[in-house]
């Protein structure tokens, strides 16, 4: 049976899998690109709402976001006294820095054009709002996690930042900005980067002076970690002796005897 490792890095082949079909359909210009075009069809219907939603996915707009996390926990950890303190900000702005490098070649490649709604043009899939959106929240809500206190709070994190790129996700195909499978696909592609970042131990710093307490499950974060040293022993020893917890006043005087 696999290890709960080989498991969580199974689970993370669905997405992969699906992405890898649906740019074959792309690149292919497959039947499934008729259903998406039918789809989007039924979708489009362009409004200032609809733009609005989008521009959360902008690269101005989500980034910052991402660098406030990242420069908050950074604070943090170094306040709770982390050895590496700066590993999971820094792992997250690397990993936002890797989108654009994995995006910008596939648009290049498939060269897909744009719906009905934009100027002519190409280079739509995958969509790279969509991407950035996901990324940007999702590392941030990642690293942010140790830090939240409650389950509640927690929850509420993982929430929003979901929220977040489901309104990105429908502003972009609402306007006409990406056809539906172009959304998808960044959803798949995000999944395995943000599944490989949460695996990583770099999300959470592990291997850091950080105790038990600093992750989601602990009593707080920041803990320092208790070493094996034995603490000194407060007890008195007791003895079948009275005398034995005298203090030593030098050798007995003959008047000192009874």
């Amino acid at each position: 049976m696999p290890s709960r490792p080989n498991r969580a890095f199974l689970g993370l082949l669905p997405p992969a899998l699906l992405f890898a079909l649906i740019t074959w359909q792309v690149a292919a210009d497959g039947p499934l690109l008729r259903l998406d075009e039918r789809l989007s069809g039924d979708l489009v219907r362009p409004g200032r709402s609809s733009e609005l939603l989008a521009d959360l996915g902008e690269v101005q707009v989500a980034v910052p976001v991402l660098v406030l996390v990242a420069g908050y926990v950074a604070w943090r950890a170094r306040a709770a006294g982390e050895a590496r303190w700066w590993t999971p900000s820094l792992a997250a702005l690397g990993l936002m820095l890797l989108v654009p490098l994995i995006v910008v070649p596939l648009k290049e490649w498939t060269d897909r054009p744009g719906t009905p709604a934009v100027p002519p043009a190409t280079g739509y899939y995958p969509s790279g709002h969509t991407a950035t959106a996901a990324v940007a929240y999702g590392s941030a809500v990642l690293i942010l996690l140790p830090w939240l206190r409650s389950a509640l709070a927690r929850r509420l994190a993982v929430a929003m930042s979901a929220l977040l790129v489901l309104a990105v996700s429908f502003g972009l195909v609402r306007r006409g900005y990406h056809w539906p499978l172009d959304v998808v696909a960044s959803w798949c592609l995000c999944s395995v980067l943000l599944g490989a970042f949460w695996l990583s131990p770099a999300r959470s710093g592990r291997g850091t002076a950080a105790g038990p307490g600093s992750g989601p499950g602990g009593s707080g974060p920041g803990r320092p970690r208790q070493t094996g040293e034995p603490r000194p022993s407060t007890r008195t020893t007791r003895t079948s002796d009275p005398s034995a917890s005298r203090t030593y006043g030098g050798a007995r005087k003959p008047q000192d005897t009874p």
